[in-house]
């Protein structure tokens, strides 16, 4: 006799998810060219005439059915770090919006799909943002990166782009769950430079992947979510300031969203502020056992 699929996960309720975000310019610059967005995404009916009293109608608004992070990094040395960033978002915006079917009914057969729809929205955007940039000669060349995560219990699915950072805590390790696309660490991986010689390298902060610009290579993930994972998306400006060890130990103190994400923006400012910074927190809090 077939054994019985386990019973999916029961989905977290709204007040078990702790999301906050922040993006501040900086003590060094002039104008902040990093965005993020934290939406949630639902099915909604939109009335647009009835005889029913309104009572009636009940809620027209379901609970969530996923939730999308982002954070944008205009790059900088060019002009319209600020714009690329902005283009970005809102050419994936717009392109999840338009695909938000895949969040109603999803399977493993429809998971390959669905994350491939994902990269399709970073490609609309990587194409969104040369467009922009060959309109205007001031822009020429603009570029930015981009790390987005959608949520869709119980699946994680992560597209990156450029050298922002998404984290995760579970069960008190840290995981990079993404790699910087720099010319330090491709040179790290060939070999030719060490940890330590790309951390003082030059070549440390030169993408050779980034929306907009030659080369926009993304990579992908999926993975599980788990009760009590915390996770952390963030520019730059953050990671040149804030240590590993101090990110994890940030995000396993029990406080809110909110607090952790303001503790590591003062961190970074603090000492110096050099860049643009952005992050994004998220919580998972396990239910209580009353």
């Amino acid at each position: 006799m077939a054994e019985e699929a386990a019973p999916a996960p029961a989905r977290p309720l709204g007040q078990q998810i702790d999301l906050y975000g922040l993006s501040d310019v900086g003590r060094e610059r002039t104008e902040n060219q990093d965005h993020f967005l934290i939406a949630s995404i639902h099915k909604v009916m939109d009335v647009v005439q009835t005889s029913l009293p309104e009572e009636m109608l009940g809620e027209l608004r379901s609970p969530s059915r996923g939730y999308v992070f982002l954070v944008a990094d205009g790059v900088g040395g060019v002009p319209g770090g600020q714009a690329a960033s902005r283009t970005a978002l809102q050419a994936i915006v717009d392109y999840v919006l338009r695909t938000m079917d895949l969040y109603v009914q999803m399977d493993p057969d429809v998971e390959p799909v669905f994350l491939a729809d994902l990269v399709r929205s970073v490609e609309k955007s990587h194409e969104a943002v040369r467009a922009a940039g060959a309109e205007d000669d001031e822009r020429a060349g603009m570029a930015t990166t981009l790390t987005m995560v959608c949520i869709r219990w119980p699946k994680g699915y992560l597209v990156h782009v450029g050298d922002s950072r998404c984290y995760r805590l579970r069960d008190g390790q840290l995981e990079l769950l993404t790699r910087d696309q720099t010319m330090a660490q491709a040179m790290i991986d060939a070999g030719a430079l060490s940890e330590d010689q790309a951390e003082r390298s030059n070549l440390k902060h030169v993408l050779y992947s980034a929306l907009g610009a030659t080369r926009a290579e993304p990579f992908t993930l999926a993975t599980d979510i788990r009760w009590d994972d915390r996770m952390l998306l963030c520019t730059d400006g953050v990671t040149k300031h804030v240590t590993d060890d101090e990110i994890r130990d940030a995000l396993a103190r029990s406080v809110s969203a909110e607090s952790t994400a303001r503790e590591l923006l003062a961190l970074a400012l603090e000492r110096g502020g050099s860049d643009n910074t952005t992050l994004i927190v998220g919580r998972l809090n396990r239910p209580s056992q009353d």
